[in-house]
């Protein structure tokens, strides 16, 4: 390996730089979609590295392959790059500068995190077996997402594994969480609108409520998971938007209804459009109204394969203690890296930014969201560690300055 790597200068040189990424793109945050000078500041970066082959997909996209000189597999590295519609409350020196957009679920770390993967990795190229891509993705919250243009462009052909990581806040600083098979839910959306007839509050008797038969409907949605759905389907039904009416004595013609459905059973999933329509249909016909409604598919179900998850805890519990190693339940939040794992077998992990001292604490999506930037290096020894496993690289030195070796005994979980 090259010597730079086992120099703790080199070493405090890159974390040091992975802070002022990440700083620098928290203050610049672009929402889905229009991650442009996001993107240019990821290729230029990149560009100043040595050995990269680096394309953009899309105009908000970006990615850069490289290259070992020994024969290998092919792992690819995932972060995403989008902000959110967020007015930003912290009181920090790199707080963003623009007005209503903030990096409120770190995907900024993510980013700088990968960015000094790049960059280890490319410093070690000439010992390094197979092919690494870095994959920086525009667009994860907002559904259909970025994933599925980067494997339409053809980002993912010929990939052997995939990796990518979440900064965590429920998690503590120091902690990595994994999850062995569902880790993270498909995510749908539905759209109702129901039509009755409008008319004066006082003559309810000429009408056809919508409000009455709409709120029929949002009851009985419920039932559709309570008593159709498998109680171990982990399926949640939530009703997150009813708009109707305009006054207090006008019942309204219509009722518009929106909601989400997460579940990690794929056969749930595709039964659930038709148990829904079968509810609304039958409520609305028993009243004399009308319906219209849109079900639309959004994130598949992320899924950690299991070898590649079990590299993923063998490397926390060398590099950096079995103390670090937390095992998660499922969460029922969408990601878009799903798309990946359609194309290879992968694993996505969690690391702990949580910091109450730091007032790192705060939820995903708060306006006062921060993460605890000691967390980059934990984040960053995972994926390069873990990179190593997945390369199959044993002739690989140490690099201890880095949290450890890639070496040692095998850790199977409990």
């Amino acid at each position: 390996m090259n010597a730079s790597w086992t120099d703790s200068k080199k070493k405090r040189e890159l974390l040091a730089q992975v802070i002022f990424w990440r700083r620098h793109l928290h203050q610049y945050p672009e929402l889905s979609f229009q991650e442009r000078k996001t993107a240019d500041f990821v290729f230029h970066t990149l560009s100043s590295f040595r050995g990269l082959t680096i394309t953009r997909p899309t105009p908000t996209s970006v990615c850069a392959t490289l290259k070992g000189n020994l024969p290998g597999p092919t792992v690819a590295l995932r972060a995403d790059m989008d902000a959110l519609p967020i007015q930003e409350e912290n009181d920090v020196d790199y707080v963003s500068r623009h007005p209503g957009v903030m990096h409120a679920c770190g995907h900024d770390g993510h980013t700088a995190m990968l960015l000094g993967a790049a960059r280890f990795f490319t410093d070690m190229r000439e010992e390094l077996r197979g092919e690494l891509r870095f994959l920086f993705q525009h667009a994860e919250e907002i559904p259909p997402g970025g994933a599925r243009d980067l494997v339409a462009a053809g980002a993912m052909e010929g990939v052997d594994a995939v990796l990518g990581t979440h900064l965590w806040s429920p998690l503590p600083t120091g902690k990595v969480g994994v999850v062995y098979g569902p880790a993270m839910a498909s995510m749908d959306t539905f759209m109702i609108t129901i039509r009755g007839k409008g008319g004066h509050a006082g003559a309810p008797h000429q009408t056809v409520d919508s409000i009455a038969v709409g709120a029929q409907v949002v009851s009985n949605l419920q039932h559709v998971v309570a008593r159709n759905m498998d109680p171990l389907s982990s399926t949640v039904l939530s009703i997150t938007k009813f708009l109707a009416g305009t006054t207090h004595n006008i019942i309204p013609g219509s009722v518009l209804i929106e909601g989400s459905v997460r579940t990690l059973d794929e056969e749930a999933r595709q039964d659930l459009p038709a148990l829904m329509e079968r509810v609304i249909r039958g409520i609305t016909s028993a009243h004399g109204a009308d319906y219209q409604w849109h079900y639309k598919q959004g994130y598949h179900a992320v899924v950690n394969e299991g070898r590649t998850t079990q590299l993923v805890e063998e490397t926390v519990r060398e590099c950096l203690g079995t103390e670090a190693l937390v095992h998660m339940d499922p969460i029922m939040g969408g990601e878009d890296f799903s798309a990946y794992q359609r194309e290879a077998p992968g694993a996505f992990f969690f690391t702990g930014i949580g910091n109450k001292g730091k007032s790192t604490d705060y939820p995903h999506h708060h306006p006062r969201f921060n993460i605890d930037e000691d967390a980059l290096e934990t984040g960053l020894i995972v994926l390069i560690h873990t990179t190593l496993r997945l390369l199959e690289n044993e002739d690989q030195p140490n690099i201890h300055d880095l949290g450890g070796s890639h070496h040692g005994p095998k850790h199977h979980p409990g």
